[in-house]
């Protein structure tokens, strides 16, 4: 159980530029183990494209999946800088804070910040 969800990367995110993302709660039905993952693309028009690709993925593995709501990225990688902001209005606005903590996991030599701003 643990190791498939270890396996399960912690974020995925396109390299550069302002996309829709989501924040997505796996758990393993009846089971305690749960952990969150963030994932974001420009191939999203809107956040529930991004929910309808990750949620077949994530059930393949035995995980029941839960927006927990969404947002935006702006991923500059030249500057090493990522703004999370904004909201999704179907799953209203993710826990900026929670997406910016594993971000951090993740771009660890990043400036990262958050706010509630709709631009």
């Amino acid at each position: 159980g643990a190791a498939a969800m270890a396996a399960v990367r912690d974020v995925e995110i396109d390299p550069e530029g302002t996309f829709k993302y989501i924040l997505v709660r796996l758990q393993r039905p009846g089971g305690e183990e749960q952990r969150d993952i963030v994932r974001g693309t420009k191939a999203a028009e809107f956040h529930n494209h991004i929910f309808e690709k990750v949620n077949p993925e994530m059930e393949k593995l035995g995980y029941e999946c839960k927006c927990l709501g969404g947002g935006k990225i702006d991923h500059n990688s030249k500057d090493k800088k990522i703004r999370v902001f904004g909201l999704s209005t179907g799953y209203g606005k993710a826990d900026h804070s929670v997406t910016v903590e594993i971000l951090k996991k993740v771009y660890r030599d990043y400036e990262i910040t958050w706010s509630d701003d709709k631009k």
